[in-house]
C-alpha cells in the first residue's frame, strides 16, 4: 500500500483528550437545564462519564448522558443501548435538543471568555502525537476534520505550538458531515488520503459512499471508543485498527 500524502485526523480522541474539559462543561450545563441539582457532582459521577463518553455522538447527548448515570441506568445498559435509552430520558424529562446544545455552548463560550487559561489546562494531547505531526507537516498536507468548532481547536493547537492553516482546518462550524468534507478534498488535495478516526460510526457511514474507496481508514483505539468497536474494527477488511504505538511509527507499521 502507497504511503499517503495527505493525512487527514479527527481532534477529540485522537489529538486530544478533552474529557476532562467534556465533563466540567457538560456538568455545568446539566445545573442550568436541572436548577435543583446540586452545584457539586457526585464523586464517581466524572469516571462514569469518561468511561461512557464513547456512546456520544453530539454534543447536546453529554448531559442527557449524565441525567441517564443519575437516573440509575447502568454502564452495561448506557453502553448497549444508548439510543434507545437518551430517547426515554428525552421524553420523561421534557428536553430540546438544541436547547441542550445551546446551553453547551453557552457554557464552553463563557468559560473561553473569562477564563481562557483554565478551559485550555483542562486539555491533554496523547502522547507522542503533536511531535508526530509536527515531523509530518513537513512532509505532507495534514489535515483536522472535527465536529468542534474551529476556534476551539486553533487555540489548542496554538497553545502547543502546531500550525494548521485555516484551509487545512474544518471543524463543526463548515456544517458538513464528515464524508463529505473528504469528497470534497478529493479533488483538491494530493493522493493517496489515510483519515484516522475514533468513531467506527463515523468510518461505516464513509465506507457507505462509493466514491471514497480510495481513502484508507483507520480507527484510532486510544480514542473515545469501546472495545466491543475496536473488535469490530479488527474484523472489517476495510478499517485498520491503529494504536498510539503505531502511530508514532513509520506507515509500513500501519497496515
Amino acid at each position: 500500500m502507497n504511503s499517503p500524502q495527505t493525512l487527514a485526523l479527527d481532534f477529540d480522541g485522537i489529538i486530544c483528550n478533552g474529557l476532562q474539559e467534556y465533563f466540567q462543561t457538560t456538568w455545568r450545563a446539566y445545573c442550568q437545564a436541572w436548577p435543583t441539582s446540586s452545584g457539586t457532582a457526585p464523586e464517581d459521577l466524572a469516571q462514569q462519564f469518561y468511561r461512557l463518553r464513547p456512546v456520544v455522538e453530539t454534543g447536546w447527548e453529554m448531559p442527557v448522558l449524565l441525567r441517564a448515570i443519575l437516573k440509575g441506568f447502568s454502564e452495561e445498559n448506557i453502553l448497549q443501548n444508548w439510543p434507545v435509552i437518551r430517547d426515554r430520558v428525552v421524553v420523561e424529562d421534557d428536553l430540546n435538543s438544541k436547547v441542550l446544545a445551546t446551553q453547551v455552548d453557552n457554557v464552553r463560550d463563557r468559560w473561553l471568555t473569562t477564563d481562557l487559561e483554565s478551559w485550555l489546562e483542562l486539555h491533554s494531547f496523547y502522547e507522542g502525537v503533536i511531535p508526530k505531526l509536527q515531523t509530518l507537516s513537513k512532509q505532507m498536507t495534514i489535515l483536522i476534520i472535527t465536529t468542534k468548532e474551529s476556534r476551539f481547536v486553533k487555540a489548542l493547537l496554538q497553545k502547543e505550538g502546531l500550525h494548521i492553516p485555516d484551509h487545512c482546518l474544518f471543524g463543526k462550524d463548515c456544517r458538513r458531515p464528515k464524508f463529505e468534507t473528504l469528497r470534497r478534498l478529493k479533488a483538491t488535495t494530493p493522493t493517496p488520503i489515510w483519515f484516522i478516526e475514533d468513531r467506527l460510526a463515523t468510518l461505516h457511514i464513509i465506507k457507505q459512499q462509493s466514491d471514497l474507496n480510495d481513502i484508507t481508514l483507520f480507527l484510532g483505539d486510544w480514542g473515545y471508543n469501546t472495545r466491543q468497536q475496536q473488535k469490530a474494527a479488527g474484523r472489517d477488511p476495510r478499517i485498520h485498527r491503529l494504536s498510539l504505538k503505531q502511530f508514532g511509527d513509520d506507515f509500513t507499521a500501519w497496515v
